[in-house]
């Protein structure tokens, strides 16, 4: 397993002597993942010791980020300030700059969640009369659920659209592109659109360059891929959790160990920065010998956790400039521009179909 640096607990010197344990997934659990899903979150258990993080917002792990992000991430009287949201308000006029020979501007949202770091700027663009259709992708259904209320709510005349995508794994659908396209006045070259994936979702995808080789592929000469994520040295963390990493990752940690039955006195989480993957992470450690027992429809699989073993639930990766570069271009695109924020913690990148 990787190396506990700056790790904020320890393991219990009397871990061997701790009994075998069985742990048997709720129902809950098994209700909220296809079959597909499930042997993919085996199939990581079982190579790398993870559950991936997207799948944590699925089900009640939908209203978890619904909640977190209403309460940590909305700007309030006391916090006036909203990495995405500002970034966005930031970048509006390169933006307008950059459609300026477009009728009419696509908004896809690739991991919506609740659609809330949008809105400003879906107004701007909807008082310029410039934004045609809005279509949020998300891995969630609850959070598409969400989404759709909140916008129907915010921009009740724009047409909403929709769509479960894991884009780990796929490209947006040309079919999904398509309906960008039908129904309107507008001819299609005189329509751009703007790919958004925000909420420095990308440093949490386990392979950051297929995700971005996904989106290459769904895109056209006159599109934009737009992302946001921190930047800076993962190593340098200070072992002070703060933000996702500490109150994300609580309510993650919490719905895994309970969903896949697991008792509390059985394990502890654990956040730290990982040198395999340059990311900071957040483990559940299992502090018995445990068999998790897999059995739904067609699935029959038990699997052995040692005592000491790490799962990690939680994980991001932050960017320095050079690797994002790099990055960017074995996706075979190329950056546009990119600015950051006043604190030089996070950066919104600009990307477009490379022109070699």
């Amino acid at each position: 397993m990787v190396t506990n640096s700056n790790s904020n607990s320890q393991l219990p010197s009397d871990i061997s002597t701790l009994n075998n344990r069985t742990a048997k997934p709720s129902s809950e659990f098994y209700s909220v993942f296809s079959e597909e899903e499930l042997l993919g979150i085996i199939h990581a258990l079982e190579v790398r010791r993870e559950i991936p993080l997207k799948y944590s917002y699925k089900g009640r792990g939908a209203k978890i980020w619904d909640n977190f992000y209403l309460k940590y991430a909305i700007p309030k009287w006391y916090r006036t300030s909203n990495v995405e949201i500002d970034l966005l308000k930031q970048n509006f006029t390169f933006i307008i700059n950059k459609f300026h020979k477009y009728q009419k501007i696509n908004v896809i949202d690739v991991g919506a969640g609740n659609s809330y770091p949008v809105k400003q700027f879906i107004c701007r663009l909807t008082k310029l009369g410039l934004i045609n259709k809005y279509l949020a992708l998300d891995i969630s259904e609850d959070l598409l659920n969400i989404s759709n209320l909140n916008f129907k709510k915010w921009f009740p005349k724009i047409e909403f659209l929709s769509a479960l995508i894991d884009i780990e794994n796929n490209c947006i659908p040309q079919s999904l592109l398509e309906k960008l396209e039908n129904q309107t006045q507008v001819k299609t070259e005189d329509t751009a659109t703007i790919i958004l994936h925000l909420g420095v979702t990308m440093g949490n995808h386990q392979n950051r360059i297929k995700v971005l080789t996904n989106f290459r592929n769904s895109m056209q000469k006159n599109d934009f891929l737009v992302f946001t994520n921190e930047i800076g040295s993962n190593s340098q963390w200070d072992g002070s959790a703060r933000g996702g990493c500490k109150y994300h990752a609580e309510q993650v940690y919490g719905w895994i160990k309970n969903t896949l039955g697991i008792k509390s006195e059985d394990c502890q989480l654990i956040r730290k920065y990982d040198s395999q993957t340059d990311s900071l992470v957040a483990n559940m450690q299992i502090l018995s010998n445990y068999t998790i027992n897999f059995n739904f429809m067609a699935i029959n699989k038990n699997l052995e956790i040692s005592a000491g073993e790490e799962i990690t639930i939680w994980r991001h990766h932050k960017y320095e400039i050079p690797e994002l570069l790099q990055e960017i271009e074995k996706a075979g695109l190329e950056l546009v521009h990119y600015s950051t924020n006043k604190y030089l913690s996070h950066a919104m990148v600009f990307c477009q179909i490379t022109s070699k």
